[in-house]
């Protein structure tokens, strides 16, 4: 047996540390890799701070023909060039890696038919010689499923464009054993009368183990299955998200689905009382290792929370199957510029009465991101260079069990808790001048902020099983969420030689957060004719205490300012009921109808520590939420269906977007929530076709009445300061369109496709000139191919292209690319799973875009640690088909609204 000399984490830090240097190279190297490569819209600009020449005209600003600037950002300052032939070089090799990606994405989809050009034909029969009628002909390659077919009337089958090899077919019918025969394919094949065996018959046992297919369409949901793909090793559950077909997430953490704001996330059926960053947090703190699935439903039916305008993206985390006991063990390293480790163990126990399991892992390491922005406005010009660190760990728990009292009750308890401790430092460097002026001041801010976040959930959930489609279950929910931060932020003015003290503002800020949420559910379904009949009724409150106190720091001494120290509370109740019915037509025509009632009775008070108080903002509204979806079989032998959906939604603000404290950047940098937001109103309608079983494409429409967005612009009372505010826009409209695409190029080669495009059109009047309208089209490519390599290895290469589009309401984004690598050996039988994977290799994921907003005009771009190597080890142990009893819990509506 070959001996290491060192220990495998030693070694692979010594990797780490090898690598390291490559990867901090990566890091805004010139104007060809800058705002330039990250905006083709974007010239390069002449302007040179040394000589503190500003110009702000765009004819001045764009010196190589476009129409704004194009900047190198370096670590720690931005240089601005005009030296065209080096953007010219950029956006040359940007639009040539851009056609070469359309090229291998055209010659990729093209050859599996040029490859797979076999047919398969035979018909099935059972012991009596009678045909068997539509039956299921699967045919496998290496346990990947290749293609399923129906038989006809007749039993005949036929499967066309195989390609020459070995396969394993298995047709499975209701009531026979299943029929399975090896396979060499060098041509076309006629298998003649295959006979089924009656169900007395025992067959010998014949194993196939199917690997999912990266991507499931169901009638009604998209399936992006993560475990066992290599390339989501290292990952966390937010990055994951961003490869999920129709998912986008923004410069902010945002998450968009199919260009629709306003997602709902679950883990297991439950949704997360979580939002804005502190929802980032917790889904950086899941693994890979820990998810199984996304299941992303774009048009959720009455039964769902009516929150939610672009629906429900539910992760669903690794369970087991059957009686007796099991684990699973975990540990990942990875590195970019910095290192990140998390590690987890689980173990699951199930007997006749009983089912305990549960789960505690730990996460830290250390992150970065950049941001640097030109701004125009008030006649004035900043140029902010903004680094970020944040340095981090996760301890997490999740302890359930369920009691089977009978076989038709079972009543179960369920907890999970997760503490996070961060200290997140930021450098701005902002320098101030006035348009063709010479620099007048400089800003340096630097601040540290210590963040401790506790949060626990309980659920209590009885389920009665009476058979023949008969079931009720209830829920029971309490979440508690505990939020403390303190920051610390100098600002200090210095004069353009950067040595001249001119003046400091030193500010201390406290700001604490306590919600509670408690939530009650019955959701009862029983057969009703040919279909189904669901209702039941949810019940929930929450309570959020706000506090932000803002001290004064002059010579060391701490001084609490009353006058700008607020506490704001929010008090809301849902109550909610609903009913639907889902049934069939014939045969080939299937429907669904619901309509839920909401009634809505909300109270926000903002009260200053002065005595001072605002008048209390009061919502009480009642709405309805019909929803309907049918499905039509074209060709039920060929697999070809036609699905029609349509759904109301309603977006209610997260409480953070409705605190009205100012969270300060630099002093020339914040962000304001609004309390008299109103809820966003959506109508969504969807058509989906499926070809063959395997090809999905859906387009669909959504009209959003008040739309809750992010607006950027100047400062009312500070000429040179901008801030983030949050605000209704009067109509958002999206068309899109999305494609998934699988094939099987030969018996070792999987290749996958998803293709979206949307068009967006943003419209809002706030008076003063305060006007959007603003229209995009945006599109997204994502590939992932699969090889089988010898010594029992699997390769993946994957990445993605996405083009330009919107966030928030006025920000036009640019194009992005990641192109990612993963090799995978399984070794003991299985149980021990290693995987390598390096993701972004060429650091093109961040961000770029400009934006153009009463009065304020910027140009922008930004990036993260996103280009790392990864390595994981899984170990499973004891039976691995002990499966814990998956449910959905109350705690819903209230889930992605906490910050």
């Amino acid at each position: 047996m070959k001996t290491f000399r060192y220990p495998l984490p030693c070694s692979f830090t010594f990797l780490c540390t090898c690598v390291r240097a490559w990867l901090s190279q990566a890091v805004w190297k010139s104007s060809s890799q800058a705002v330039a490569t990250a905006g083709n819209r974007h010239a390069a600009a002449q302007l040179e701070i040394s000589q503190a020449v500003w110009k702000s005209n765009s004819q001045t600003v764009a010196t190589v023909g476009n129409r704004h600037a194009a900047a190198q950002l370096g670590d720690s300052q931005i240089i601005w060039k005009s030296d065209s032939q080096t953007v010219a070089t950029a956006v040359a090799g940007h639009a040539i890696f851009r056609h070469y990606l359309l090229l291998l994405t055209l010659l990729l989809s093209a050859l599996p038919p040029l490859l797979a050009q076999n047919t398969l034909t035979g018909q099935l029969q059972n012991a009596e010689a009678e045909p068997v009628a539509y039956a299921n002909v699967a045919l496998y390659a290496d346990s990947n499923l290749v293609k399923v077919e129906t038989t006809d009337d007749a039993g005949l089958f036929r499967i066309r464009e195989v390609a020459d090899g070995p396969y394993v077919l298995i047709a499975t019918y209701l009531g026979a054993p299943d029929l399975v025969k090896n396979l060499a394919v060098n041509g076309d094949l006629d298998l003649g009368i295959l006979t089924m065996a009656p169900a007395a018959v025992e067959l010998d046992a014949a194993t196939v183990t199917a690997r999912r297919a990266i991507v499931e369409i169901k009638p009604d949901r998209t399936v992006f299955n993560v475990q066992g793909t290599i390339n989501a090793v290292g990952e966390n559950g937010l990055d994951l998200l961003r490869k999920a077909p129709g998912v986008t997430i923004d410069n902010n953490d945002n998450i968009n689905v199919l260009s629709r704001s306003g997602v709902l996330v679950y883990v297991d059926g439950k949704r997360l009382p979580l939002g804005g960053a502190e929802l980032a947090a917790y889904l950086r703190s899941l693994t890979a290792e820990q998810i199984d699935r996304i299941d992303i439903i774009t048009n959720p039916g009455a039964k769902y929370e009516a929150q939610g305008n672009a629906g429900i993206l539910d992760i669903r985390l690794v369970k087991n199957e059957n009686e007796g006991a099991n684990g699973t063990a975990n540990y990942t390293i990875s590195q970019g510029r910095y290192q990140k480790m998390n590690g987890s163990v689980g173990g699951n126990y199930r007997n006749k009465r009983l089912n305990v399991f549960g789960q505690v892992g730990s996460m830290d390491g250390r992150q970065f991101s950049q941001i640097d922005f030109l701004t125009f406005q008030n006649g004035l010009q900043t140029l902010e260079d903004t680094r970020n660190f944040f340095t981090w760990n996760h301890v997490n728990g999740r302890f359930g069990t369920d009691f089977f009292l009978s076989d038709k009750h079972t009543l179960g308890f369920l907890v999970d808790a997760q503490t996070r401790h961060g200290i997140q430092t930021n450098r701005s460097d902002i320098e101030i001048a006035g348009i063709d002026q010479p620099v007048d001041s400089i800003l340096l801010a630097r601040s540290r902020s210590d963040d401790d976040q506790d949060r626990a959930t309980f659920n209590l959930n009885y389920r009665y099983e009476a058979g023949k489609g008969k079931s009720l279950n209830v829920d029971l929910d309490y979440g508690r969420f505990r939020n403390r931060a303190f920051r610390r932020q100098p600002n200090v003015y210095f004069a353009p030689d950067r040595l001249t003290e001119l003046s400091e503002i030193t500010n201390n800020f406290d700001t604490p957060t306590d919600i509670d949420i408690y939530t009650f559910k019955i959701d009862y379904e029983q057969a009703l004719g040919t279909g189904k009949l669901g209702t039941g009724i949810k019940l929930s409150q929450v309570g959020t205490d706000n506090s932000f106190r803002l001290f004064n720091v002059v010579g060391g001494n701490e001084t609490f300012d009353v006058n700008q120290s607020n506490l704001f509370t929010y008090d809301e109740n849902v109550y909610a009921a609903y009913l639907s019915y889902a049934g069939s037509f014939s045969d080939r025509m299937s429907y669904s109808a619901g309509l839920r009632a909401e009634i809505t009775d909300a109270t926000g008070i903002l009260t200053a520590f002065n005595g001072q108080s605002e008048p209390p903002v009061d919502l009480n509204y009642v709405s309805l939420f019909p929803s309907a979806g049918l499905t039509y079989q074209l060709d039920q032998q060929k697999g070809n269906s036609l699905v029609v959906n349509y759904g109301r939604r309603i977006n209610r603000p997260d409480y953070n977007v409705l605190n009205p404290f100012r969270i300060q950047v630099s002093q020339l940098s914040f962000e304001l929530g609004n309390p008299t937001l109103n809820p966003e109103i959506v109508d969504n309608l969807e058509l989906g076709y499926t070809l063959a079983y395997r090809y999905n494409f859906k387009v669909a429409y959504s009209k959003t009445s008040d739309q809750i967005t992010r607006l950027i612009g100047p400062d009312p009372v500070d000429p040179r300061a901008g801030f983030i505010s949050w605000d209704n826009l009067a109509e958002n409209t999206v068309i899109s369109f999305n494609a998934a695409l699988p094939f099987t190029v030969t018996p070792k080669w999987d290749a996958f496709f998803n293709l979206s495009a949307s068009h967006i059109n943003n419209q809002a009047d706030y008076g003063d000139g305060a006007v959007i309208d603003l229209q995009a089209f945006s599109y997204n490519i994502f590939t992932q191919h699969t090889f089988k390599l010898p010594w029992k290895l699997t390769g993946e290469i994957g990445g993605f292209f996405a083009g330009p589009g919107i966030w928030g309401g006025v920000f036009e984004y640019d194009e992005s690319w990641s192109f990612n690598l993963g090799l995978q050996r399984k070794f003991l039988n299985d149980q021990l799973n290693v995987k390598l994977a390096g993701s972004d290799l060429f650091y093109q994921v961040g961000w770029s875009g400009e934006t153009n907003f009463n009065g304020q005009q910027g140009f922008g771009a930004g990036n993260y640690d996103s280009r790392r190597v990864a390595l994981s080890l899984s170990y499973a142990f004891g039976n691995q088909k002990i499966k814990a009893r998956t449910r959905d819990t109350g705690l819903g509506e209230e889930a992605r609204r906490v910050n």
